[in-house]
């Protein structure tokens, strides 16, 4: 978490994001998003 936002803080004088900045929140978001669908399928229980 800590690094997330570190991420996404920028700074007045940077005005556009870097590469690694855009991976890193990417590939947070997709994290999050496959955790919340396992979560939710095993609430569901569709796939046992």
């Amino acid at each position: 978490m800590k690094a997330l936002f570190t991420a996404l803080s920028l700074s007045r004088a940077e005005r556009r994001i870097d590469w690694d900045r855009r991976i890193l929140i990417l590939s947070t978001g997709v994290t999050i998003a496959l955790i919340a669908l396992y979560v939710w399928v095993k609430a569901t229980s569709r796939w046992e």
